[in-house]
């Protein structure tokens, strides 16, 4: 039997074998807010622009997060969850602890050229939101101070730096990244590997160490897409002239799992009650060409059969798979 849940409205909403659609509004809205956040600040980026610029109604985005400020959370846990996938696949744990800092900075700001507007809105912005942004920022800041300051292990000259060495460095390098994001200078940052490695290495390794490492090239700069978990969800319904909403697309899942649904199969997938408002709604969804009745209609007695179109399916691929995006994510 198929589970039930309960949304606001009093509606049930099915998920047997279904796409998660909340977690691609929250994608959407974390997006959106990254967009809003960016071009106005924060200060003015209010729930009402963030759902405008994600494509969604206020209540959604209050269905999903608390307020901005846990949406702001939110994105700072995606970027972090993003950079952490990265360095991973680059083998950042192990090897010694000089190269170990390389390759996470490296990673670190090759990931942040690559994503512009998330990291103004990350490093610059965030220092204006409230507590539960700001604790979460300096937990982000106390994790990259342990690692830097694993360099006191390192050696003799390691061992006289105290812990407020590393917190210095991580500081010091946070600052110089915090000025150029809110300049929004042309000079990438992955070019500021080879300094900001000399200056980490040097209370703990030396000024030798330190000039091996201004001299090693810095990675190059990036360019293309941002990634496609943290850049902007694309609206699947853009350009149709119709709202996408939740119940949209449970109904595409539904008419997908079972080909030649009845209006009635597809209510009780989307979990409609109102069989006018089912009615309406598959109507809608025909007139923009995403399905398509192959019955022979009410004047042969029979009921409606839907089925996908090719945009249709196109566009229920494209749902399922901003779903997965935003559940990885997650």
């Amino acid at each position: 039997m198929a589970s039930r849940v309960r949304v606001r409205g009093g509606v049930g909403v099915s998920r047997s074998g279904g796409v998660q659609v909340e977690q691609m509004q929250r994608a959407r809205l974390i997006a959106g807010a990254v967009r809003a956040i960016d071009e106005l600040g924060y200060t003015q980026a209010t729930v009402g622009r963030i759902a405008e610029r994600a494509g969604v109604s206020r209540r959604t985005f209050y269905e999903i997060f608390t307020d901005r400020e846990e949406c702001l959370t939110a994105v700072i846990e995606n970027m972090v969850s993003a950079i952490t996938a990265e360095l991973a696949d680059q083998s950042f744990i192990g090897g010694v602890w000089r190269e170990r800092i390389r390759v996470g900075l490296a990673g670190i700001l090759v990931f942040l050229d690559r994503e512009p507007a998330l990291a103004r809105v990350c490093v610059v912005q965030s220092l204006q939101a409230g507590p539960q942004v700001l604790r979460r920022r300096e937990e982000v800041l106390a994790r990259l101070t342990a690692a830097v300051d694993e360099g006191r292990f390192e050696g003799t000259r390691g061992a006289s730096c105290t812990p407020l060495t590393a917190e210095g460095l991580v500081g010091a390098a946070f600052g110089i990244l915090y000025a150029r994001l809110q300049r929004e200078e042309q000079q990438s940052l992955t070019s500021l590997l080879s300094e900001l490695m000399g200056m980490i290495v040097l209370p703990y390794l030396g000024p030798a160490a330190a000039r091996r490492e201004l001299a090693r090239p810095a990675p190059p700069a990036v360019s293309g897409k941002p990634s496609s978990t943290l850049a902007d969800v694309a609206n699947p319904l853009s350009g149709l002239g119709m709202r996408f909403t939740y119940r949209t697309a449970l109904v595409l899942e539904g008419v997908r799992q079972h080909p030649g649904a009845s209006n009635r199969l597809v209510a009780e997938h989307a979990g409609v009650l109102d069989p006018a408002q089912i009615s309406r709604l598959l109507s809608r969804l025909q007139r923009v060409g995403l399905l398509l009745n192959t019955s022979g209609g009410h004047a042969k007695g029979e009921p409606n059969a839907w089925r996908l179109t090719s945009r249709g399916e196109q566009v229920t691929r494209s749902i399922r798979s901003h779903t997965t995006h935003a559940r990885e994510a997650a």
